[in-house]
């Protein structure tokens, strides 16, 4: 069994969220093509932080652990998009009441988050991002020894950081490379296997054949993405 840890990348398709055991989303393709199958926690918007409380607090994982293959982290991406609000502020909008002023703020924060993307992309290192790469990687090991702590010796891979064309934050990615090089080194020290999302589905994403948000895959994508994927790990699981 894959055990995924993932975002929206994990579960979206071309068109909408899908069920996680549609058999198009990649983990599902690369669980088929390696004789097994693949659990997935995943949620919109997450980061390896998000990942790092799922794993711990969510009960319905745990039972999964003792029969876990391999461990994939589909995370990481997510936390290079740039941030305008800091991550703790946009995190709490939902929670706002009344429901009025919630709707208004979110409103306003999605309207402004374009501008104000391309507004900060100038300062030292593209301005603020969801989660700073020092912290990617400490949540991404947290994750890697907690599993490993339960199935030593299982394969870990992890996706770099994906590519977008989003105008929902104006175009602008200006924190991707510094997520890549701090994963590629953690990824060395770690004996984690690495999957290069851009290198596969780059040309995918940028040429506007995904999803028309600019950031989750068509179905040609997942597809890529997950006989790349069983590829990977078909000689650690044979």
């Amino acid at each position: 069994m894959l055990l995924v840890l993932g975002d929206s990348l994990a579960f979206h398709g071309p068109e909408r969220a899908e069920p996680a055991d549609e058999p198009r989303l990649w983990h599902n393709v690369a669980a088929e093509a390696l004789g097994g199958r693949a659990e997935l926690l995943a949620g919109y918007g997450w980061t390896a932080r998000h990942a790092w409380r799922g794993l711990t607090r969510d009960p319905r994982i745990w039972p999964v652990m003792p029969k876990v293959d391999a461990l994939v982290f589909g995370v990481g991406g997510m936390d290079t998009l740039p941030s305008p609000l800091p991550t703790a502020l946009r995190e709490m909008i939902p929670s706002l009441r009344p429901d009025g002023l919630r709707r208004a703020v979110r409103v306003g924060y999605q309207a402004a988050q374009p501008a104000l993307s391309r507004a900060f992309s100038v300062l030292p290192g593209g301005g603020p991002v969801a989660l700073p790469p020092h912290l990617t990687v400490r949540y991404l090991e947290s994750c890697r020894r907690a599993v490993t702590f339960i199935r030593p010796d299982i394969p870990v891979v992890a996706l770099l950081p994906s590519v977008h064309r989003a105008p929902a934050y104006g175009g602008v990615h200006a924190g991707r490379p510094a997520a890549e090089r701090a994963t590629r080194a953690w990824a060395a020290s770690a004996g984690v296997g690495l999957l290069d999302l851009p290198a596969l589905i780059g040309d995918h994403i940028m040429a506007g054949e995904g999803n028309p948000d600019g950031m989750h895959f068509g179905w040609w994508g997942h597809k890529r993405v997950g006989e790349a994927l069983a590829e990977l790990l078909a000689p650690e699981l044979t």
